[in-house]
């Protein structure tokens, strides 16, 4: 196992334990965590605390250089607001958890030239499918359903 997609399962795991949406993500420059982030929008009662903005966020301020040296690693495919989040800084490289209970906004960062790449991790698919089943109401508020 990858050990920073495994931080990242982590980090999703912390966000179940504490009544969240279980999806993580860190954000990784030369070799080294810089940023970790669990979505935590149920949590602080945000609309925007997704896994991806969270790391971005704990990673703190980092110059455009930075940005353009880091790979973002996510649990699940990235929505919209996050696929953006991860175009505005040029973050050239997303490592996927897993797509196949929710396909974000891959295809639009393959355009715009961010290297994607799928893992379809059993542990990552494991974490979306019993959430989906046991609080449909929170996965669907977050997708707008």
């Amino acid at each position: 196992m990858d050990p920073f997609l495994q931080a990242a399962i982590d980090e999703a795991r912390k966000g179940i334990e504490e009544g969240g949406i279980p999806i993580g993500s860190v954000l990784v420059h030369d070799g080294k965590i810089i940023g970790r982030g669990h979505n935590r929008r149920v949590q602080s009662g945000s609309p925007t605390l997704h896994g991806e903005m969270d790391a971005l966020e704990n990673a703190g301020r980092q110059t455009a250089k930075v940005y353009r040296e880091c790979v973002i690693y996510t649990t699940l495919s990235p929505c919209s607001m996050c696929s953006g989040a991860i175009l505005l800084y040029g973050i050239p490289k997303v490592i996927v958890g897993e797509n196949k209970t929710f396909m974000g906004e891959e295809e639009l960062l393959r355009s715009r030239g961010v290297e994607v790449e799928v893992v379809q991790d059993p542990v990552c698919i494991g974490m979306m499918e019993t959430f989906i089943r046991e609080k449909p109401e929170l996965w669907n508020e977050d997708i707008g359903e």
